[in-house]
């Protein structure tokens, strides 16, 4: 099957009219409305829920921590309303000018959200990050869930206790177990998030899933695939950029990507390329078949790989990473 083209618009006011060329909203699906913002440490399943959500693969997920960078906005529309979701970067000490936009992008999720959800994952043992995490979800004064993930990783027994300890330690709405990568209690936590949340119009046509241009998923896939096939520090120094989208034979169902991969040293470039082509022809194999699921044809990709110093701490680089 097919999976829609993304929505290459933008966010519209609340309550504003439809623009040129964009479908009105369908009245009967105002029901509920608002933003759910999901928050929480590196690693603990935010992407996977956003994308159980909205039944599409739209942010990337990756067995490395730290991998959504920017924010990512998640559309699910039904008949009960429209719930835009926002995935945000994992919670940590910032190092790098990177990471401070990434908190600075948190912060700034939360506060404009008109629900949160704090994901934690319940297999591992509470720490400091985790109470930084629930500091900051606590100065919002925003109403917020605790939503407890992976509890497909846990004995049931300890989950009890679990909640219990973060019931003590943090003021929720609610305290809900899930799991988002089998979908557990996933239709709890939307039938919860739908009974606090306004009512009011729906700000996207209903075929939207998100508002993020192609272009930017497709350099967002083949960067989870630099993060899946390398090792070390490598996917944490690595950037992807798109220099070639050509859509013109997209009638004949094909279109021509090239894009570059960008790294912090000579010897991330090594391992990235790889003996004799492996490891970025591994990398390009893996990230075309996820291209061409989303856009819905045939896909020509040419990866290259280039080395900027430090750019992690270059504000003019960063600038040409977002959406």
């Amino acid at each position: 099957m097919r999976l829609p083209r993304l929505c290459r618009r933008e966010l519209a006011p609340r309550g504003s009219a439809a623009g040129e060329g964009q479908q009105p909203a369908t009245p009967a699906l105002a029901a509920r409305s608002g933003v759910v913002c999901i928050a929480g440490r590196p690693n603990a399943g935010k992407s996977t829920l956003l994308n159980h959500l909205v039944g599409q693969k739209i942010s990337i997920v990756s067995s490395r921590p730290q991998t959504t960078r920017n924010r990512i906005l998640g559309i699910l529309t039904e008949e009960r309303g429209q719930l835009l979701f926002i995935d945000t970067p994992g919670i940590h000490r910032p190092y790098h000018q990177m990471n401070q936009r990434m908190a600075r992008l948190v912060e700034e999720s939360l506060r404009r959200a008109d629900l949160l959800l704090h994901l934690i994952d319940v297999s591992i043992a509470f720490g400091a990050g985790e109470r930084k995490a629930m500091e900051m979800v606590s100065r919002t004064g925003q109403t917020a869930f605790l939503v407890l993930n992976k509890i497909d990783r846990i004995e049931k027994n300890l989950l009890l206790p679990r909640i219990d300890l973060y019931r003590r330690l943090g003021s929720y709405a609610e305290f809900l177990p899930i799991s988002a990568r089998t979908g557990e209690n996933v239709d709890m936590l939307l039938r919860e998030i739908l009974r606090y949340l306004p009512p009011g119009d729906p700000m996207f046509s209903a075929d939207h899933v998100t508002d993020l241009p192609e272009r930017f998923v497709v350099a967002e896939f083949i960067r989870e695939q630099v993060s899946e096939q390398t090792r070390q520090e490598v996917p944490h120094c690595s950037a992807v950029l798109i220099d070639r989208f050509d859509e013109s034979d997209r009638d004949r169902n094909q279109v021509r990507i090239a894009a570059t991969i960008v790294v912090e040293k000579e010897s991330h470039k090594k391992i990235i390329i790889g003996k004799g082509g492996a490891g970025i022809k591994a990398i390009g194999t893996r990230a075309r078949r996820e291209i061409e699921l989303l856009l819905g044809c045939s896909v020509y990709l040419e990866l290259f790989v280039k080395v900027v110093e430090k750019w992690r701490d270059q504000d003019r680089f960063l600038d040409t990473l977002g959406p």
